[in-house]
């Protein structure tokens, strides 16, 4: 396990669209996720210790964003080769038993992680109701550890200001995770 972490937010880069088949056996795309005030991208997978830190939050705070109009949606682009939990049928469980409140997708191919530049799991990419960029930090202080009662909502706090206000922090601290599992290269 590689842990990195995510580059600073380049503010207002537009959303890219893409088309992929979510653990509920439909397809998904960017307009399908997205809320009337934001949108939040996610790359998560099922092994990552920070990921299976952090789950429980991360449910409790979209189902959050949700009610103000902040959609969420979480992307897996591990190359489920490396780790059997990653695959797709080990997806629509997980996503069953914790009852996501997101669609849950599977990009198989990698090119939409490629596209966005995500670098580990968990990454987070704010947008605002334009799908501009206004976040690419982390959820909160804690990593692989669980979290105080009241520890700092960072990731919770910035999404409602962008709900509000369509603008992101100034401030905003790197997400920490496990570097994506790349599929072989063919060259």
């Amino acid at each position: 396990m590689v842990s990195t972490q995510t580059p600073i937010c380049d503010f207002n880069t537009p959303a890219i669209d893409f088309s992929l088949k979510g653990v509920d056996g439909t397809m998904h795309n960017l307009k399908s996720c997205q809320g009337e005030n934001g949108l939040l991208l996610m790359f998560i997978c099922n092994h990552c210790p920070y990921v299976k830190a952090i789950i429980d939050r991360i449910i409790r705070d979209t189902k959050a964003l949700k009610k103000i109009g902040v959609n969420a949606v979480a992307i897996m682009s591990n190359n489920p080769n490396e780790y059997e939990a990653d695959s797709f049928e080990n997806m629509q469980k997980i996503a069953t038993s914790m009852n996501f409140p997101f669609p849950y997708l599977i990009d198989e191919t990698q090119q939409v992680a490629k596209t966005y530049g995500a670098v580990c799991t968990p990454d987070f990419f704010g947008y605002n109701a334009d799908l501009k960029l206004q976040y690419r930090g982390r959820l909160d202080a804690s990593h692989k550890e669980s979290a105080a009662v009241d520890i700092k909502r960072d990731l919770f706090d910035a999404m409602s200001q962008i709900a509000i206000t369509r603008q992101g922090p100034k401030e905003q601290i790197p997400s920490m995770g496990c570097s994506i599992k790349w599929l072989p290269s063919v060259d």
